[in-house]
């Protein structure tokens, strides 16, 4: 019997097979290979991409910043030649504080004047000053004296042995600290009178005022006041000077020549001020 419900197959067996046929084995037995190979190499060429790009900026980047740090660093003033910043215990090589460390008690360290460049004012041998010095000096004197001023100096050179007898022995003499003696003499090595430059000045015809305050009172102060600065002179120690020292009228320095001039201001910050 050839009844197709009981031939023992399947109906429609031939139409099934026939378009089970019709799809390639590629694609009917591996449908998702192919997509999902190709996302993963595009997430990996991706990952390779981005890790590049990042690394190249950060090269970038730490070569900008060198060349700002090295830009600073050579335009920093720690870094300059001509500028010296101190800092808290480290010692910083430079005039300014090379005079602290030479200064004791307010007063400054000076160097004795060579016995080559010393000589005699008005040839007495007994008071002598640096050549350029005694020479502006002497010319002071004898103009003073056109004005009827009699100038007389008391003392001029001094040794810092002769220093350290004033210092020291009248110290003792007079039971005075050292701090109480600076106020009114240099310690040994640190008085202007070593330099040759320095000389204290009396009034001849007022002796009792000389090394005193009351010289400011006298006619031989008040015209050096007038005209000392024609002849290069200065006073050493005004009322209320920075370094503390007692006020000396009698005192006065040469300030005429370069090595006077460095002598006495080198690296004291003192200001220019104006003149008349």
């Amino acid at each position: 019997m050839n009844n197709p419900e009981f031939s023992g197959k399947p109906q429609n067996s031939s139409s099934s097979s026939a378009n089970s046929e019709d799809i390639p084995a590629a694609l009917r037995d591996t449908p998702d290979v192919a997509p999902k190979t190709n996302r993963r190499l595009i997430f990996t060429i991706g990952g390779i991409l981005g890790f590049v790009l990042m690394a190249v900026l950060s090269g970038y980047l730490f070569y900008v910043i060198s060349l700002r740090k090295t830009a600073d660093s050579k335009s920093s003033p720690a870094n300059s030649p001509n500028t010296a910043i101190s800092q808290p215990g480290n010692s910083v090589n430079t005039e300014a504080n090379q005079a602290a460390k030479d200064t004791v008690l307010g007063h400054i360290s000076y160097k004795e004047a060579p016995d080559s460049e010393l000589v005699a004012i008005f040839s007495d041998g007994r008071i002598q000053m640096r050549k350029a010095a005694a020479a502006k000096y002497e010319a002071m004197v004898t103009e003073a004296r056109k004005a009827g001023v009699n100038l007389v100096a008391i003392s001029a050179f001094r040794s810092v042995k002769d220093q350290n007898q004033l210092f020291f022995g009248v110290s003792a003499q007079r039971n005075q600290t050292p701090a109480e003696r600076a106020a009114l003499s240099a310690p040994p090595g640190y008085s202007e009178h070593h330099t040759g430059y320095a000389v204290d000045i009396g009034d001849a015809a007022v002796p009792a005022a000389n090394l005193s305050e009351m010289f400011e009172k006298t006619k031989a102060y008040q015209w050096l006041e007038a005209n000392a600065a024609r002849f290069s002179f200065e006073l050493s120690f005004p009322k209320n000077n920075p370094q503390g020292v007692s006020y000396e009228p009698w005192h006065w320095r040469f300030v005429g020549d370069t090595d006077s001039l460095e002598t006495f201001y080198r690296a004291k910050n003192v200001k220019p001020v104006k003149g008349n």
